[in-house]
């Protein structure tokens, strides 16, 4: 179903049941830059559940992150520049928890719902007094990971970021050493230079040196698309393809692509889409009209996506939902 015929159908069901809005929600959503190809998929779920909230008078605002050298600091000056416009709920992750949850204490001491994505936890959420958690546990994406190279006899590997001082990057990776040395292989991290998210060139020229470096290394998983293109021309240059494999977290359709050719074996899908689609959706209902949000995880992943299920995969991302 095309997503404005699924708006207007859920719009008909609250105006038959004859549900009105106790206060028009305006909601707040810290996010990455939409340019990137995971967020633009989070910001497309917000978007879509943003119809819902725009029927009932509210509104939905995108708060971009611009820096990535300090995502910390970024997010946190977010919240509260939704807090000074008085926002009805803020939607942000714990990518860089010391900063960010210092502005989540503020916003809910003035009485703002809070729903964390993407990066957090239970155990936040109950710390600091926000409604649910929604997303993936970065470490059992990286365990997921692990299990799937280890099961296919790939038991040295690397774990390739751009963005090694998120903690939710750092746990991804965690979970992969920890995935691997349990099936008694060995695995470790390697950060790529600063600002190599926006040079492919630099990151694939680490990469490739790394490669070079380590005899041995038999599988890749890089965190997010531009670590797994830097990587796939990294092992190209390296002459190691076909022999090095490699996996993902984040998927477009260039993986998909490679998927299908050979050249990628796996991609573990945090299915963003439903991290900006429900935290929206469940923090509209809560503020227009009081319902009540179960205090457990809501998990969106890890989902696992390689050659057998590829058909699925692809309809998503034709629809721009994966």
């Amino acid at each position: 179903m095309p997503r404005q015929c699924l708006a207007a159908a859920l719009i008909s069901i609250i105006c038959m049941l004859g549900v009105r809005p106790v206060l028009a929600a305006d909601i707040f959503v810290v996010g990455g830059n939409t340019g990137h190809p995971f967020w633009s998929i989070v910001h497309r779920g917000a978007e879509d559940a943003g119809m819902v909230v725009e029927a009932q008078l509210g509104s939905v605002t995108w708060l971009q992150i611009e820096d990535y050298d300090d995502v910390g600091g970024n997010a946190a000056a977010l919240i509260r520049k939704a807090i000074a416009r008085r926002a009805d709920g803020i939607v942000t992750g714990l990518w860089d928890p010391e900063p960010i949850e210092a502005a989540v204490q503020e916003a809910v001491a003035a009485g703002i719902p809070v729903i964390l994505y993407n990066a957090g936890g239970l155990e936040a959420v109950r710390r600091l007094g926000a409604l649910t958690y929604i997303g993936s546990r970065g470490y059992d994406n990286g365990r997921a990971a692990g299990s799937y190279f280890a099961a296919n006899g790939l038991l040295r590997a690397v774990c390739v970021t751009t963005l090694p001082d998120l903690d939710n990057i750092a746990a991804m990776c965690r979970g992969l050493e920890d995935s691997i040395s349990e099936a008694g292989g060995e695995a470790e991290t390697l950060d790529l230079p600063p600002g190599s998210i926006e040079d492919l060139d630099a990151a694939s020229d680490a990469v490739k040196q790394y490669l070079i470096g380590t005899p041995g290394v038999a599988a890749i998983l890089s965190i997010g698309s531009y670590s797994t293109n830097a990587s796939v021309r990294a092992v190209e240059r390296a002459g190691q393809a076909g022999r090095v494999k490699i996996g993902s977290i984040d998927l477009d359709d260039t993986t998909i692509d490679r998927i299908r050719s050979g050249s990628q074996i796996f991609a573990i899908d945090q299915q963003g889409y439903l991290q900006g689609f429900l935290a929206v959706t469940i923090l509209n209902a809560h503020v227009n009209f009081g319902l009540a949000v179960p205090m457990r995880e809501i998990l969106t992943g890890p989902g696992l996506i390689d050659y057998g299920n590829l058909d699925s995969a692809e309809r998503g991302i034709s629809r721009g939902a994966r």
